[in-house]
Parts: structure tokens; sequence; C-alpha cells
């Protein structure tokens, strides 16, 4: 069963929605609210699995609440679901940890499969904003843009964090990293959160990039 948190601020969004994900067999809404601090609220009382957040909401806004859902909880997934494809918008959203950008006009089996999706582990974009995401990595590459971590940061790492280290590089969940490293989904978000303090990083992004950059996964071979 798939938990969903819905966040929109017009009534018959939220009520419709949640008719329509209730209905489905794999999917339980935990609640609907109407603005960000609503959603950061609710995620503290029931965990879901998967976001649906709109963008422009009073209080805090898409964007913002993102933000903030991530850095406490990187597990749960999040899918903004808004009229609005701003450049700005999807940038931050990306930026932030989204893990699906969808406009309102998409239909209730594409967004249905769009939660099953990025509760799997993938993205899902609208098509659209996918080529906004590309031409948007494109520019990020091009800039040469680089994380720095001095050595002395990276001598602090264990062989563990290494290996957790070269599965973020690979893309893979927490949960996928629990399994490959027959760990506990908590203690690889413990680790998670050791390494990032340990190498000053802000999230998992930044973490993913460092990784690449650094081929992560063939320095753990010499360890």
């Amino acid at each position: 069963m798939i938990k969903v948190l819905i966040a929109d601020d017009q009534e018959l969004i939220r009520q419709s929605l949640q008719i329509v994900l209730d209905s489905r067999e794999n999917l339980q809404v935990t609640d609907a609210v109407a603005n960000g601090q609503e959603a950061v609220g609710s995620v503290r009382r029931d965990r879901p699995d998967v976001i649906l957040m709109d963008i422009r909401m009073p209080k805090m806004d898409g964007v913002q609440c993102t933000k903030i859902i991530k850095d406490q909880c990187p597990d749960i997934k999040i899918i903004i679901l808004t009229t609005f494809d701003d450049d700005e918008y999807v940038y931050n959203a990306l930026k932030y940890g989204a893990s699906g950008y969808l406009l309102k006009g998409v239909s209730m089996d594409g967004l249905v499969e769009a939660i099953e999706t990025v509760h799997s582990g993938r993205a899902m974009l609208n098509p659209d904003i996918a080529a906004k995401a590309l031409k948007f990595f494109s520019q990020m590459a091009k800039a040469d843009y680089s994380i720095p971590i001095s050595d002395k940061q990276v001598e602090t790492l264990t062989k563990t964090e290494w290996k957790i280290i070269g599965q973020v590089e690979r893309g893979a969940s927490n949960r996928e990293i629990a399994d490959a490293l027959k760990l506990s989904e908590g203690t690889v978000r413990n680790y998670l959160s050791a390494i990032l303090n340990k190498l000053d990083l802000r999230d998992r992004t930044q973490l993913a990039i460092w990784a690449v950059q650094s081929q992560a996964g063939k320095r753990l071979d010499n360890i």
C-alpha cells in the first residue's frame, strides 16, 4: 500500500484527488492539506510515501515545502502537480529533491502511474518539463559545476560510508541501499546524515553530484 499526501490550496482538487486515489487498491490517502505548513505537519504525523504537491499555496509554497520535507525525510517522494511550468519553479523543485513534475492536465491513470513510478525510486516528468530539465542540466555541465570537498573531510569517511556513497552514485534509493548492504533503512538514513555532516553537504543531490565527480565507486575498490 502506497501512502499518499495531497497538498493543494483548491478544495475541489483536493477532494477530487482523494476520492479517485482512495478508490485504487494499492493507494491510501493519508491526508489532504491546503498549504505547505500543513503539509509539513502532516508528514510528521503520518509519514506518507509520496506527496502530490502544488506549487502556489498560501503560507508556504510547494518549492519551499519540498526543500524542508526532503531535508527532514529524504525517503519521501514528492511529485509537483501544478498548472505552472515556469523555469524557476521547475529548476528549484528538482534541485530540492522532487522526483516528479507534472502538469494538472495529466490523466488520472497517468497520475497513478507517476505515483507508482516515483515510489519505486524512479523519476516521472511531464515531457515539456523533461525538456526544460535536460536543458538545465546541460547548462550546469557546461558551467563545470563542482562541489569542493577537502582531503581532510574525505579521510574521515569509513568503509561502510564509502559503500553507501557508491550506491548513491548509482542512483539507488535508501531501500535499495539497505537491501544491497544488508542494513535497515533507518541505519542507511543515519549513515547518510553522518556523511552529509562530514562532507558539509546540503542534501543528497549534492552528495550524488560529488560522488559522480569524485568517482566514488572506483575509490571504493582501493579501500
